[in-house]
């Protein structure tokens, strides 16, 4: 990590990586993002109603229901296991086959700092544009939701739409933010380190690539407990 937080060597040079790595790890999975986000967004509110059944129960909860849960847990903690498998296995991978081809041995040979020059671009790309995809698939889940109200009429499109403002706690968006960012963080630095220390040939590359997942997704898992209980009691 103190070689990965060094002061980078020509700032137009890391300006221009981390450019190419928002556009590799951000943009590039906007489309994953946005068909999950809208589909789990759409069965969520249909599993909803369909156990909201009893006359008692007011309508508009279907639609607080569907919000609170993309905001609190879907569009942070499941959209970064799933960008876990992507991202982090695209990471392990191609800084293991870098490993292992001698090409980080000849940047260290240049003299040049390759754990920051790999790695650092990586991580602030991931912590610019993840808090984007998580706000993306908030308003896609939203959507996805509103779309199957409104074609099966499982409950009727302005209850929706009331329960989306009912009692609306905006920390609740502030909390998965803070959380995709640490989980930004882990996904990078976990596959980096993976894909870095990686040594033997093609077979050993994969069994990085698999291990970077696996230890990320475990450690989603545990800081998601950890930071609930810090910010939400």
């Amino acid at each position: 990590m103190k070689s990965v937080f060094a002061r980078p060597d020509k700032f137009k040079i890391f300006i221009k990586r981390i450019a190419d790595e928002i556009d590799q790890i951000g943009i590039d999975s906007i489309g994953i993002v946005s068909i999950v986000s809208v589909f789990m967004g759409a069965v969520l509110t249909l599993q909803v109603a369909i156990n909201f059944e009893a006359p008692y129960i007011p309508q508009y909860l279907i639609g607080l229901s569907a919000r609170d849960t993309m905001i609190l847990e879907f569009s942070s903690t499941v959209i970064c296991l799933i960008l876990a498998g992507k991202v982090g296995s695209n990471i392990a991978s191609e800084i293991g086959t870098m490993r292992i081809t001698e090409q980080i041995d000849a940047l260290e040979i240049m003299g040049i700092n390759s754990a920051n020059y790999l790695i650092l671009p990586k991580m602030i790309a991931a912590l610019l544009t993840f808090p984007f995809l998580n706000l993306l698939s908030i308003i896609l889940g939203i959507f996805g939701g509103y779309l199957i109200a409104y074609f099966t009429g499982v409950i009727m499109t302005h209850d929706y739409l009331y329960g989306l403002i009912y009692a609306f706690v905006p920390f609740y968006v502030a909390y998965s933010l803070i959380k995709i960012c640490v989980f930004s963080f882990i996904i990078t630095s976990v596959s980096s380190f993976y894909g870095y220390y990686t040594s033997g040939g093609a077979l050993e590359v994969g069994e990085s690539s698999t291990k970077a997942v696996v230890y990320s997704i475990i450690l989603i898992l545990m800081f998601n407990l950890i930071l609930t209980q810090l910010l939400l009691t």
